[in-house]
């Protein structure tokens, strides 16, 4: 019974702890909700606010003066690294060779020696012994010097070999507890200084020949300018160097509102082109922030020169392809004020004004050829800048062109282009009325020139729009070069009598002449609104500006809104910048700073003269006589060649032949009238009269039975024709029309004075 009651009671309790669970007591304070908490601040607040800190830190050093520049470095020597490593390598070829070098004068005493030999050939005797003496004795030096050496050499293997053997064999007997206390230590110096070289010797080995290439690359290096070209561009002069750090630096003090407050918000400039050499200066192309123009920029064009330490004339931002764009050209200093050196044909060489005359050297050192075929030119400056050295190296060049027919008259008594005379088809000088009653009688035949031209440019076949080289080569054409060069033309426009009349025509002339290889020239001193017409300041294709005084003249010149774009002559200095000029229209760029060549015709130096001779020597190799254009050369229309008759003539006799051989056989037959035709012209002239050519097999043939009819029907038309005119007129006309115009001097006689008119043509 005992035994079932506490079997009972066990289960009892064992089902209680299986009901009730209860967990550990802890320790426990009661908080009143309604007191002031402390604030709590959680570990990733702190740590966001540090790195928010570390970021605003690290962005201002980011942008401090010292981190960009070294950015700029590294960048600049990233983008060179090619580069350096060739240069470097070159240096290391170049510092072993010194060395070389070096070894070799010392062991062969190749100073001294050469002392010796100028002595020889001074034929000083005493200073040929004396050097002799020196090698001499230097040699005996040296020798002794080496014995020296070898002999403590010698002496100090001596005394360490028998102090080497015996420590050797001491330490082989005894053990180190046994020996003397400094003994001992001795042993232990010897083992310390032994684990150093087994260590050092090595490290050293390595590290030898790095050394040994840093030395040699020392040795090797450009002992000018040093070693800035680690930091800097490759320049000869180091005063002329321009980066983008130095650019930026500029910019940031013109003073212009939102470029400063770029600056001062930590911007940096976007370089499309980064500052590389550009001919004998620098260039570089600088995208503007927002709220900033070229145009802005170039109006403090002068404070930007002082902040680049160079002069306004060695400094030129002008507008790129956008507004927002800067073209930034920066000269070496002082290379403005050199001379551009020898007119390259001064000596030798011939022209094809078609493909333009050496006239400048460019801001960048490179010769331009100035185009004459189809622009027409205005020259202007102060007097004295070089407007008539620039037109007579113009002229100079066209003249070396056998081809081309020349004209100039000077307003006013300048012996400038006497020289010219036996090559001029009209030379006038002086300042008498008859000398601009000449030059306006010239544009007037310049005129009439212009018209018989574009008649024969639409009687040739396909009706070529303009004059070719080609065409001109043809003589029989007359449609050679026409150069009229007008110095000091102000005088003739502002003539009381002839000037407006001499203005209407130059303006015509301009608009319409240079499609038919009519090239004029003017020259002035005063290229104001009153001196020069508008219309031809407009369409003028070069304008060329030496020096001048303001602004007015500066776009007289060079056209309408060039002083506001940046492109100004007036920067140009008096007599300093002599021979120097601004140019738009040389080239595709937007204006080009030139240095003119200079053919020296003064002061008893004469080159003029002798290009001259050798361009009437062109002229008789070639067996040109160009004489008066007024002088119509169409004595024979190419209307009056019977076509069908040459092309029956090229059949040879055959049924069919191909166009292609055709054609072939009519430029044999007759090059100058068939020498341009095509398929097109042959089948004209084939179906004017009947049928034209015929496909045959896939190709184009041309039957000579074709050609039998369109004769008979042409002979048939024409015999109609006469007829008629007989029946109803009583007589038959011409069969062409008068080619030639009547000559312009017999509009209006002069007076009984001939002198004039027969003193204009050669």
């Amino acid at each position: 019974m005992n035994e079932e009651t506490h079997e009972r009671a066990a289960l009892a309790r064992s089902a209680v702890a299986e009901v009730e669970h209860v967990g550990p007591l802890m320790d426990g304070e009661l908080v009143d909700d309604t007191l002031p908490q402390p604030r709590r601040r959680t570990v990733r607040r702190r740590a966001a606010r540090w790195c928010k800190h570390a970021r605003r830190v690290a962005a201002q050093v980011w942008r401090s003066g010292p981190v960009v520049r070294a950015r700029s470095v590294v960048g600049y020597r990233a983008r060179k690294l090619p580069q350096d490593v060739v240069r470097l390598l070159w240096f290391v070829v170049r510092g072993n060779w010194r060395w070389l070098v070096k070894f070799w004068s010392w062991a062969t005493y190749a100073d001294l020696r050469s002392d010796a030999r100028r002595a020889r050939l001074a034929g000083d005797a005493e200073a040929r012994r004396a050097a002799q003496e020196l090698i001499r004795s230097d040699a005996t030096a040296r020798w002794a010097k080496i014995g020296i050496v070898a002999r403590r050499l010698v002496i100090t293997a001596r005394f360490t070999a028998p102090v080497a053997a015996v420590l050797w064999l001491v330490d082989s007997v005894m053990d180190r507890e046994d020996m003397w206390v400094w003994l001992a230590n001795v042993y232990t110096g010897l083992e310390a200084t032994w684990s150093v070289l087994t260590v050092g010797v090595p490290v050293v080995l390595y590290a030898l020949p790095v050394v040994l290439l840093v030395a040699a690359a020392f040795e090797g290096r450009d002992k000018t300018p040093g070693v800035g070209w680690l930091v800097r561009p490759d320049r000869e002069d180091a005063d002329s160097w321009i980066d983008e750090r130095m650019i930026s630096k500029a910019l940031a003090h013109l003073g212009i509102g939102p470029l400063d407050r770029f600056f001062k918000n930590g911007g940096v400039l976007d370089y499309p082109v980064t500052a590389r050499t550009d001919g004998d200066g620098t260039f570089a192309q600088i995208r503007l922030p927002m709220g900033v123009t070229a145009d802005m920029v170039a109006a403090r064009r002068s404070k930007l020169a002082a902040n680049l330490g160079r002069a306004s004339l060695e400094t030129w931002p002008t507008k790129g392809d956008e507004d927002g764009i800067l073209d930034l050209w920066v000269a070496d200093k002082g290379i403005l004020r050199s001379a551009a050196g020898s007119w390259p044909l001064v000596h030798d060489g011939q022209v094809d004004l078609f493909d333009g005359v050496p006239f400048v050297l460019s801001q960048r050192g490179s010769v331009i050829n100035a185009p004459l075929i189809g622009v027409n030119w205005l020259i202007g400056g102060r007097p004295g800048q070089g407007k008539s050295a620039a037109l007579r190296t113009l002229l100079l060049g066209a003249a070396l062109d056998p081809t081309a027919e020349l004209w100039a008259f000077v307003m006013g008594e300048s012996p400038d282009f006497t020289p010219f005379a036996p090559r001029l088809s009209r030379y006038r000088m002086g300042m008498d009325d008859s000398v601009a009653e000449a030059a306006t009688q010239a544009l007037a035949d310049l005129l009439s020139e212009m018209e018989r031209r574009g008649k024969v440019l639409g009687e040739q076949p396909g009706s070529p729009p303009k004059v070719s080289r080609k065409l001109a080569d043809k003589r029989k054409l007359g449609l050679h070069p026409l150069v009229c060069a007008i110095d000091e033309c102000h005088e003739l426009f502002q003539h009381p009598k002839y000037g407006k009349k001499a203005q209407e025509l130059a303006v015509r002339l301009i608009k319409r002449g240079r499609k038919y290889g009519i090239v004029l020239l003017l020259a002035t001193q005063s290229p104001t609104k009153d001196s020069i017409p508008r219309e031809i300041t407009r369409n003028i294709s070069c304008g060329v500006a030496f020096s001048v005084a303001d602004q007015v003249a500066n776009d007289g010149l060079l056209g309408s809104g060039k002083y506001a774009a940046g492109i100004r002559a007036t920067e140009l200095r008096i007599n300093t910048d002599r021979g120097t000029c601004v140019a738009v229209g040389l080239t595709d760029e937007s204006f080009e700073l030139v240095r003119g060549f200079y053919v020296p015709f003064e002061d008893g130096v004469d080159d003029v003269t002798p290009v001259i001779a050798r361009a009437m020597a062109l002229i008789e190799d070639a067996g040109w006589a160009i004489e008066s254009s007024m002088v119509p050369q169409l004595e024979a229309a190419p209307a009056e060649v019977n076509e069908l008759a040459d092309i029956a003539e090229v059949l040879g006799g055959e049924d069919r032949v191909r166009t292609q051989q055709v054609l072939a056989r009519l430029i044999e037959h007759n090059p100058d009238q068939y020498e341009l035709w095509t398929f097109t012209d042959l089948k004209a002239a084939l179906t004017r009269y009947g049928r034209g050519p015929r496909k045959v097999r896939g190709h184009m043939y041309v039957h000579a039975a074709d050609v039998a009819h369109a004769r008979a029907r042409r002979d048939a038309e024409a015999d109609g024709e006469a007829a008629g005119e007989a029946a109803e007129t009583g007589g038959v006309l011409p069969p062409t029309s008068p080619t030639a115009n009547p000559c312009a001097e017999q509009g209006k006689h002069g007076g009984g004075r001939r002198g004039d008119a027969d003193s204009d043509t050669r």
